[in-house]
């Protein structure tokens, strides 16, 4: 078959495999701007796009074996497996969960070759395992011919992601690297899925660092919220908090399920008002007001974001900053003028150092 090209690069596949591969896709990693915590309360949520993807390359087995083999660069780890037996190892679930839910709408999936290459940051919330997934996804659109849209495959890449990976995730981050640009976000009702790509404000642009803190608790901390956002909902009488627009139907509930609810009802807004803003001076108010809700409101901050961001927010050139992605370290995301990223990073990421903290910069990947 002749190398259909759609990104990536072939001679490590022919180095690991020893011959080309048949397709090749990729798919970016995402950071989410504002609605934090809002996907699984069937809100809106508006990430954007990052330079930094991952490519899928793919061949069809020309052995007589039913195993797939599956080689990811970053980790330097092969792994076989075959479908209907779900491999061990955690990256390669995510792959796994995609064939079979390509196979469940019938696409006809033969037995493949597939190397994973990867620049978007691992562990750090820009949505790494989305762009697998996708990414896998495309290739086999495009392997197999079968019409597969862009919300289906990010539909697929969610459900892949829940029922093989063990995440109960929303849909925005398979959307995002489905549908959305680097330069435009995606302004995404997460419970319709309707959606339109916005601009960024003019003289702006989107610089992400790491706060070098590991998210050991995101996953514990992630499902309480959501759980305590359900426990919500019930005594409130609504299937989801998206129902919600009075913020002061807070009131009535116990704390913390008060607290929870002002977040989500105040983040729903911000970002529909974010969608509509051509200012980056009002934007950048309304992620500042995100980070302030989401370390008071829904305690998903830690004390070295708060830090972070406290240093970005008072840094000229930026307009505003908040934690990016489910909290509990990790990272942030600032709105800036565009000629001042390298200038910004190093001033902000220096006044961290002196105070006993080391974080990195994870956006843009390069000057």
């Amino acid at each position: 078959m002749q190398l259909r090209f759609y990104g990536g690069g072939v001679s490590s596949f022919e180095a690991v495999f020893g011959n080309s591969p048949e397709v090749v896709a990729r798919a970016p990693g995402r950071v989410n701007l504002l609605g934090e915590h809002t996907d699984y309360n069937e809100g809106y949520v508006l990430p954007i796009a990052i330079e930094q993807q991952t490519s899928v390359s793919v061949s069809v087995s020309h052995s007589n074996s039913e195993q797939y083999a599956l080689y990811s660069e970053t980790l330097d780890d092969i792994v076989y497996f075959t479908l209907g037996k779900s491999p061990t190892e955690h990256f390669a679930t995510y792959v796994y969960g995609c064939l079979m839910e390509a196979r469940a709408v019938g696409v006809k999936v033969p037995v493949l070759d597939i190397y994973i290459q990867s620049d978007v940051p691992m562990g750090a919330g820009l949505s790494s395992s989305a762009a697998l997934e996708v990414a896998t996804l495309r290739v086999l659109r495009v392997l197999t011919g079968f019409p597969l849209d862009d919300v289906q495959i990010a539909q697929l890449a969610q459900r892949a992601e829940i029922q093989y990976a063990g995440v109960r995730c929303g849909i925005m981050d398979q959307m995002a690297a489905s549908l959305a640009g680097t330069r435009e976000a995606l302004l995404l009702d997460t419970l319709t899925l309707e959606r339109r790509l916005v601009p960024l404000p003019p003289a702006s642009a989107v610089l992400v660092l790491d706060s070098g803190v590991a998210r050991t608790l995101a996953g514990s901390g992630y499902n309480q919220r959501r759980a305590e956002c359900e426990e919500a909902a019930r005594q409130l009488g609504v299937s989801t908090l998206r129902d919600l627009q009075d913020v002061s139907l807070a009131d009535a509930l116990p704390e913390p399920l008060s607290r929870r609810v002002r977040h989500i009802v105040s983040e729903n807004a911000r970002v529909l008002r974010a969608a509509e803003c051509n200012n980056a001076e009002e934007f950048g108010m309304l992620m500042n007001a995100s980070h302030a809700s989401l370390r008071d409101d829904y305690e998903v901050s830690v004390s070295q974001l708060d830090q972070l961001v406290t240093l970005l927010q008072a840094h000229p050139d930026v307009y505003g900053a908040r934690l990016t992605g489910a909290g509990f370290g990790g990272a942030c995301v600032a709105l800036c003028k565009p000629g001042s990223l390298q200038q910004i990073s190093e001033a902000v990421l220096q006044d961290y150092s002196n105070v006993g903290l080391k974080g990195g910069v994870l956006v843009p990947p390069h000057w």
